[in-house]
């Protein structure tokens, strides 16, 4: 089982160290914040696999970044905070937070939460295919080659990996600086214009009309998202 990126949301340096030391220990891949501001942005270029996310953050609350990660994403969130009132952790799961673990907590505790996490995650993503089939669109990524109606489909360099980026990740909301990071590696203001002017070609070799979208939906401010077709 391949080991998960985790972003680890942490203000305090020694409990900080002490998850990442744990995660290394491990040979987990881990990313960290310090702030909320710093683990949006994180989640949204970097799109861990899990959050592990103290509430008492000193830009925001824990519970607001859960909701704004949740208005793009289902990665799965573990709360690890101080607070162990019931209000607290029920304000927590029912923003979206998939776990929550009180302060102070073992290591042993840790890593067995991370582990039914992933066994969750493995349970949810099924092994990839060399070809993507939705409707009328086919991708063969061992070929390089997309196809619509049995028709390839002649698309730029650029075009057929935001193809892949979206069929790879079908049903789920991308963000603008998530597809500028794959496609470009970075994720400048103009990568982001950048991406609206091949989004739009590719488009239109995959969709009827600008106004009947059948494969990429927008998600205005935030990102695009491919469609399952029945």
């Amino acid at each position: 089982m391949n080991k998960p990126l985790i972003l680890v949301v942490e203000d305090d340096s020694s409990v900080k160290n002490l998850i990442t030391t744990t995660l290394k220990a491990h040979d987990y891949r881990y990313l960290v914040a310090g702030n909320g501001e710093t683990a949006i942005l994180e989640a949204s270029s970097h799109n861990p696999d899990i959050v592990l996310l103290d509430l008492g953050l000193p830009d925001m609350d824990g519970v607001e970044v859960i909701h704004k990660i949740r208005s793009w994403s289902t990665m799965p969130i573990i709360v690890i905070s101080a607070r162990s009132e019931d209000t607290d952790k029920i304000d927590a799961l029912d923003a979206g937070a998939d776990d929550y673990l009180t302060k102070p907590f073992s290591v042993e505790e840790l890593l067995a939460r991370l582990r039914v996490v992933q066994r969750r995650l493995s349970m949810m993503t099924p092994v990839e295919s060399s070809v993507f089939v939705n409707g009328a669109l086919r991708v063969d990524y061992a070929a390089g080659c997309a196809y619509l109606d049995d028709q390839e489909l002649h698309l730029t360099p650029i075009e057929y990996k935001l193809l892949c980026l979206l069929s790879r990740n079908v049903g789920k909301v991308l963000t603008h600086t998530f597809i500028t990071q794959n496609i470009w590696g970075s994720n400048w203001e103009n990568d982001v214009a950048s991406l609206r002017v091949f989004m739009a070609t590719l488009r239109k070799k995959l969709e009827q009309g600008p106004d009947s979208p059948q494969y990429i939906q927008t998600h205005i401010g935030v990102g695009y998202r491919m469609i399952k077709t029945e």
